[in-house]
This record gives structure tokens, sequence and C-alpha cells, in this order.
């Protein structure tokens, strides 16, 4: 879609060592564990209490392994079937190519999803297989899983090209003597060594050399690199602030070294050093736990976080054990304090409306820190996916350390009660986000929710001031999310998206100009407050737009009045003249114009009236075809920007948009 833009092209220039998402810095950011109360994992826990508490890897038995028969054959029927015919569907698997030219796709054309429907493809294979075999226990699937061992084994690169550019290489083919741990070498790396501990005897009996290539290649490519190298970004050692990627590869790091490598002094050496990383990780929330990420990153970035607790705890004894600390505990709660209705959440940055959530690790998470709430949203999910009886049908698993998790809690989950988290109301001070509904335990209603922040937050869109809008649980004013990732969104391109520009938020564009990206870019004067009767968020946006916008402030205030309407005020000062200034409002709605000062939003389940003032503003619909998949699946095949134009503005002015049912 070609993208009408008058000045932004020069708002979008961003270095490509800017927009990097592994460490993204942000001017001005302080360390947040230098605040009172904050704790240090790797002062809690340094290399001599490791090597103290942490269980040897002959002893360590985190879960059955195939020959204890009576833990696998104790499982529920329905499970067992499901996983059974799951894995039946990949006996006698034609393991699909990798080729180098399809490897190469996204250096030359920046796309990056065929290589990677293969890549996971081939992970999915085996965890089926794996499982499938665990339960059954008569050798069936044995062959097809060396197969997918020797396979995995046999790739040059663990990983996806588009995280390939981090090699001294640069992006292009996998450079083989240069191991570097990306997100999914580290997960393959896991797989297989969860594969090795559940079936190595049955290994063995193909052939001893596969165990030998396991870890052959495991410590070639992870455990080596990941313990004698400290500028992998994620790590978080050079600088910078780390996002999901840390707890990711930390987590799967941590698991291939508990089980595969067997010098106990490299051992404890890798998991001292996992615990120093995961503090840059920490280090990078603030108190109220909030994941500037959006919720669709929550289960890889609070949820790997608790994998990796999860594995430390366990291969310890339960001697690092940190889950009475508030940061840990307000980290699991972001995903239910975000939860809209149904199958949406609060979507800011990259993250889409149906953010899905692991339900069992919610459950977990939950159990540990002992909140009913959070455990009763993981229950309400696993058995709004199907409980028990149908949650492993047609299962795509590809993390085999998390799915032995819900196949061994399965039960336990469908028998909690389960049900939905809908807060009235969530105020997160550290990344300045608001959501509020007109009462607690409903989704009827209206629901709003409101950001502030600043345009470097990781997974950034230029979204400062940005609001959505729901009614009975369904979108009517929206953050649309982010299209299928290509070779432009994690590059100096980011902003020639669309869905990254503030144009295409509910924001104004004042004479072309959009916000601009950068961590200076920010909200000012931010104030929050709820009672009984409302919720509102009022904060100066001016200082997310540069220079070319002529603005002195822009202040917006989000206010929803309980059982009555959402109120949008803006107060805005221009330093000079400017010929118009646009207001954008997104919707996937049906939109009717008919009348003047008065638009129509309808869709399935929802309609609401917007009233604005016509004196001042024209109205004007331009309906956006959605080609891309992503977007597609939620929010249909076309969406509307509604266009809110003021035609030679005065200096200061002040506008008002009412929302009601």
């Amino acid at each position: 879609m070609e993208i009408r833009s008058l000045k932004q092209r020069r708002n979008v220039k961003i270095s490509t060592l800017a927009m990097c998402l592994l460490v993204l810095a942000t001017p001005g950011w302080s360390a947040a564990a230098e605040r009172a109360g904050r704790f240090k994992l790797g002062e809690l826990y340094p290399l001599q209490m490791v090597q103290k508490v942490l269980v040897a890897r002959e002893t360590w038995h985190p879960w059955p392994k195939w020959n204890e028969r009576q833990a696998w054959e104790g499982l529920p029927s329905d499970v067992r079937a499901d996983l059974i015919a799951n894995g039946e569907k990949y006996l006698g698997y034609e393991w699909p190519n990798l080729s180098g030219t399809l490897f190469l796709e996204y250096a030359r054309n920046g796309n990056r999803s065929r290589y990677e429907r293969v890549h996971f493809d081939r992970r999915i294979a085996l965890t089926q297989l794996v499982a499938a075999e665990c339960v059954e226990g008569k050798g069936r699937f044995i062959d097809d899983i060396a197969n997918g061992v020797w396979t995995l084994c046999e790739e040059s690169f663990w990983g996806l090209p588009a995280h390939v550019g981090a090699q001294r290489a640069g992006s292009g083919l996998p450079d083989v003597e240069e191991p570097i741990v990306a997100l999914f070498v580290a997960e393959t790396g896991a797989d297989l060594a969860w594969t090795d501990y559940l079936l190595g005897e049955q290994l063995d009996r193909v052939s001893p050399l596969i165990r030998k290539r396991i870890a052959l290649e495991m410590d070639r490519r992870i455990l080596a690199p990941c313990l004698e190298r400290d500028d992998f970004g994620w790590m978080g050692f050079r600088g910078g602030r780390v996002n999901n990627w840390n707890p990711w590869c930390n987590s799967n790091w941590l698991a291939a070294t508990l089980l595969v490598e067997s010098n106990e002094a490299k051992r404890a050496a890798a998991v001292a050093k996992i615990i120093r990383s995961l503090d840059h990780f920490l280090d990078a929330y603030d108190d109220d736990g909030g994941c500037d990420e959006g919720p669709g990153y929550w289960s890889r970035a609070g949820g790997s976080l608790f994998d990796c607790l999860e594995l430390l705890h366990s291969a310890t004894g339960g001697a690092i054990d940190v889950y009475d600390r508030p940061l840990v505990q307000e980290i699991g709660r972001y995903i239910y304090r975000v939860y809209i209705a149904d199958r949406y959440f609060v979507n800011f940055a990259d993250a889409s409306a149906f953010a899905g959530i692991p339900g069992e690790l919610v459950y977990r998470y939950g159990k540990r820190i002992g909140d009913e709430r959070l455990m009763a949203f993981g229950a309400y999910d696993f058995v709004r996916a199907g409980g028990e009886t149908s949650a492993f049908e047609e299962s795509r698993a590809s993390s085999l350390g998390r799915y032995l998790h819900e196949v061994f809690n399965a039960h336990e989950l469908s028998s909690a009660q389960g049900e939905p988290p809908l807060v009235r109301d969530v105020w997160m001070n550290g990344i300045q986000v608001m959501t509020a509904r007109d009462r607690e335990g409903s989704a009827s209603g209206l629901y709003v929710a409101a950001k502030g922040g600043h345009n470097a937050e990781s997974h950034n869109h230029n979204d400062v001031g940005n609001f959505i809008v729901y009614q009975d649980g369904r979108p009517v004013i929206i953050d649309l999310g982010v299209e299928t990732y290509s070779g432009k969104t994690f590059s100096s391109q980011r902003y020639e998206i669309w869905t990254m520009q503030s144009a295409y938020h509910n924001l104004p564009t004042i004479d072309g100009v959009m916000q601009a990206p950068g961590g200076r870019f920010a909200a000012r004067d931010v104030a929050y407050h709820a009672d009984d009767s409302s919720a509102q968020l009022r904060l100066d946006i001016g200082g997310a737009y540069p220079p070319e916008a002529h603005l002195k402030s822009w202040v917006r205030t989000i206010r929803l009045n309980r059982g009555r309407d959402v109120i949008i005020s803006e107060d805005y000062a221009l330093t000079e003249s400017v010929s118009e200034i646009t207001l954008s409002l997104m919707t996937a709605c049906r939109v009717k114009t008919s009348d003047p000062g008065r638009l129509l939003l309808e869709s399935e389940g929802a309609s609401v009236r917007v009233f604005y003032d016509a004196e001042m503003l024209t109205a004007s619909l331009e309906v956006i075809p959605v080609t891309d998949g992503r977007l597609q699946r939620v929010w249909g095949k076309q969406v509307t920007r509604i266009l809110l134009k003021a035609e030679k503005p005065a200096l200061k002015g002040t506008w008002t948009l009412r929302i009601e049912p």
C-alpha cells in the first residue's frame, strides 16, 4: 500500500544501530535496580553459592523419562490419545529441505516467512514425535525422532536468517566458523537437550553416535560460545537495555546447560553467568512490572523469566527462590492487567490484539506467587482452548520444555477454577499505560486504554498519547499492531512501515508532520486519576513531535466517565501558523458520516457514536485494504482511517470528542 506522507520522510531516519531491538538504549534511562528495595540475582546467588546448591546433572530429575512408564501411562486418556495422534501424523515424515537460497531470501528481498515456515515445521514435528513416543512407549516413533535429531544437527545455523546479521560476516548465509547464539539457536538446543534427556537410551539403540552428535553440536553452537563470550547483545553485559531476547535465550541456554553440560565446574559457571545476565532484564523493568513490548511479547519476556526461575528453583532443590520479591510478582500480574475481554488485549507497540497467552504457564506463575487471579486467568484460558479433552488436538507446540509442563499439568488446570480477570482500573506508572472499564468483573460497557511513554520503547511505534476504546468487549477505536515481520521491520526503514507511524494511530498530524522516533520524543506532565465515577489520563504529547510540527504543547486528556462515555479533550498551542491539523482515528467498524458532527461506528457486537465539533473539524474516511495475514486475522479485510481535519487552525485551540454507546 502506498502511504501518502508529506514531511514525514525526514522524520523517519533512524540508524540501524538504534533500531536493533536486541539492545535498545534510551537516552536518560537509569537502571531501575538503583531504586530502593530492588535486588540483584547475581548478588543473592553468586558463583560460590551456585556451586554449593546446584544439583548434579546425573542427579537432577525434572521429568519422568521414557522408561518411567507409570508416569506417562498415568496421564489422562484424552491427553494420551491426542498426543499419540499428533505424533502419528509425522510417522515417515519427509523432513523438508532448508536450502541456501531459501536462507538468502531475507538478505535478498526481506522475506522472512518462507524459511521460517520450514524451520518451525521441523521443530514442531520433533516435539510431536517425542511426546507421542514418551506416551506410547513402544518404540514406534524412534526412527523418525532419530531422523529429526540428525536433520537438526545437520543444519548450518539453528537460528533464523533475520538474526544471522549479528555474526561478523553480516547478513547472508551463516558463517559456520563463528557460531552465534540467537533466539532459535538457543531454543533448538533446548529442544534437543530435552529429547536427549527423555529418550537418550532409546536413541542409543538406533546409534550411540546420535547422542554424541547432540553433545558435540550443543557445545559448539551454544555452551562454549555463551560461556566464553559476553558480547551477544541479549546478555546485556556490554550496556544498553535488553528486551525479551534476554530471558528467552537465557531460559534455553539454561536448560541446555543443566541437561547436557557434563563438566560440573562449567555447568555452575554457566548458571552463575545466566543469573547475572537476568539481572539486566530485571533492571530494565520499573516497579510496576509493565512490559513496554506489549502483551504479545510477555510470553517470552515475563513468561521466559518465569521459565528461568523455575529451572533454577528445580535444579537447586528450591535454594534459588525469589518468588516473594515484589518485582517478580508484578511482572507476572502485568498479563492480566492488560486483558480486555474474549481474545482481546491492550496491544500497544508490535503486539497483536490477539496476544495468545500460555495458559498453563500463567496458572503456574500465579501459583508460585500466590496470586489467585493470575491462576484463575491461566485456568480460564486453558479451558477456553478446550481443556484436557481437546487442548492437544492439532497442537502446534514447538518448545518442548514448555510442552512438558502442559502435558503433565493438563488435569490440574482442567479442574481449577477459571475466571477472566476483568480489572476495573490499572495504572502502570513506569510504562505510563492506563486501562479502565465501567465496572469491575464485567466486559459490558465501555473500556479505554491509553499510553504516554516515549518513542524508543522496545518494539516501538511512534504512538505517544495513543488510546483505544472497546464496547462490550468488542473493538471500536483500535491500535492496528504490526504486519508480518519483514526485512524492514527491525531496520533503518522501520518507520516507513505505515503501522509504525503516528498518522495511523489515534493521534494528530500537523501539516503532514508526524511523531518522531527516539527517547527524547516523549510525553510530558503525565497525570493519572481514577475513582468510582471516572478514570483519566492527562499528558502533553507535544514533545513527541519534531520542531517542524511547530508545537508548543498538545495536552490530551482521555477520560472514561463510567456508564456514560469516553471524552477525548485536545488543548494545543502552536509556535507559528500551519495550514492544517488532522486527527486520525483507526477503526475496523463500519463508519457512517451522514450527519455533520456525528459518526456512527458499527460492528458485530458493538455500536458507538462519536461526536465532534463540525464548525472546527471536517470528517472524511480513508478505507485501507488489509492484505497482510497477521493483521487480517484480527481486523478482517479492511480498516477505516477517520480523518478529522482543521483547515488553517488558530495558534491555540481546544477540541473535544465524545464517544458513547
